[in-house]
């Protein structure tokens, strides 16, 4: 098996999603700013992740919510 190979992410692996947008963005965004971010912008995010599998037609703000605090703790937990 290639251990390269990562599994296609969809719009419920809201951990997944967060690990990739801190790993993207990094200490780019804190807490606040991570609240702040409009929906429209994450939504773009989120599609364009590498293996990002899932649907623009799919997401709802449910997803997003759970997104935007999932990375929020993502990002808490790269604070030590």
């Amino acid at each position: 098996m290639d251990k390269n190979y990562e599994p296609p992410i969809h719009w419920n692996d809201y951990e997944d999603i967060a690990m990739a947008l801190y790993e993207k963005f990094g200490n780019d965004f804190n807490e606040s700013k991570i609240y702040r971010i409009r929906f429209t912008e994450l939504l773009e995010w989120v599609l364009s992740l590498p293996n990002f599998a899932g649907k623009r037609e799919e997401s709802n703000e449910g997803h997003l919510e759970q997104i935007q605090a999932a990375w929020v703790y993502e990002w808490r937990d790269n604070q030590d």
